[in-house]
């Protein structure tokens, strides 16, 4: 191995410590809050420091390259009619989504390293797909959980400074970017939402994953993937997650998603799985989800686990490639944009798509 993977993975939080923790949640005991820490609907197995380092070892480590620079994409429209959708892949869980002339961006990253101290953990292998410059006017900002490459703060400062958007968090993060003096911050629990614009509400729902920023805050704050009301359907951010009977509730409280952004990187070692989906946990996730379109995340970016650089998108596409008719699932491009066709009738399958 020509990195220390294992070290990469677990020395930001370790070396924060306490001084790197966040704010935990204070509030009344829930189904999914015991008072102290928060629970996936399902019980998922915390591996120990050895656990992870068995787990490492146990399987290969697939190719990343070394840092190449790529020209950006088409700055994106400033905004799109009512009734339109457009969704621009920028990098890792980084998605931006036009719609009814509302633009909102997705656990945004543009730095190097999702790390608490600049000169420790993963580096990007890219540029971000889009430029930050180039960004169009951000309404809503909408962060998954407090893991440093999702809540990545300095590209928050940025945007707070630029653009002054809401951001949506979790219960208990909202402290922290109160703390750092932003101005419009909304915390939800599962399945409650809140108005971003008139008619427009995000809705945050569960997903399998856990939270910290250091080693004295593990699962102290909720994690949560996002549902986006839109005038032509739902529109889902899962968040970063592993599959679980979340999507089975999202399809029963919603209906059909007329656009769903599912994460399939960082998925191996299988002992990761529980908490990260891969290709195929994706594939069915967006069946069970009957969404029209899905777009694959969270790959691709930073060397996180052991699967390699392309590993992700290529075994997605081999999977795409075998079903009888072919899902409307894309891999886009790091920046590209492309207009979301609307739900069709219920009565009708979804179209076919060679993308």
């Amino acid at each position: 191995m020509t990195k220390p993977l294992a070290l990469l993975l677990l020395c930001a939080p370790l070396l924060g410590g306490c001084l790197f923790a966040g704010p935990r949640h204070q509030g009344p005991v829930t189904a999914h809050f015991d008072g102290e820490q928060f629970h996936n609907l399902e019980p998922v197995e915390r591996l120990g420091l050895g656990d992870v380092f068995d787990a490492l070892r146990a399987e290969p480590r697939g190719p990343w390259r070394e840092y190449e620079e790529h020209p950006p994409g088409r700055p994106p429209p400033e905004r799109v009619g009512a009734g339109q959708l457009r969704v621009t892949f920028i990098n890792h869980a980084t998605v931006l989504l036009q719609a009814d002339g509302l633009n909102v961006l997705t656990d945004p990253i543009y730095s190097d390293r999702p790390s608490p101290v600049p000169f420790l953990g993963p580096h990007r292998v890219r540029p971000p797909g889009i430029r930050f410059e180039d960004l169009p006017p951000i309404d809503v900002v909408m962060v998954s959980h407090n893991h440093y490459d999702h809540m990545d703060l300095p590209t928050l400062r940025r945007l707070e400074q630029a653009h002054h958007p809401l951001f949506v968090v979790g219960l208990g993060n909202k402290a922290l970017l109160d703390g750092e003096g932003f101005g419009r911050v909304v915390e939800l629990d599962w399945w409650q939402g809140t108005e971003v614009a008139p008619g427009r509400t995000v809705t945050a729902v569960p997903a399998q994953h856990r939270s910290n920023r250091g080693l004295t805050d593990v699962s102290a704050t909720l994690w949560a993937g996002y549902v986006l009301s839109t005038s032509g359907g739902p529109v889902l951010f899962a968040g970063d997650t592993g599959y679980g009977p979340q999507f089975a509730m999202m399809a029963e409280r919603f209906g059909p998603m007329r656009l769903s952004v599912l994460p399939i990187g960082a998925y191996r070692p299988t002992a990761f799985r529980p908490v990260h989906m891969g290709p195929e946990e994706a594939l069915q996730a967006h069946k069970v989800l009957r969404a029209a379109t899905s777009v694959a995340m969270h790959y691709g970016t930073f060397e996180l686990a052991l699967d390699g650089q392309d590993e992700a998108k290529y075994h997605l596409l081999w999977l795409l490639a075998r079903e009888p008719v072919r899902p409307r699932f894309w891999a886009l491009a790091f920046g590209e944009g492309r207009d979301v066709p609307p739900l069709e009738p219920a009565s009708t399958p979804a179209a076919a798509s060679r993308d």
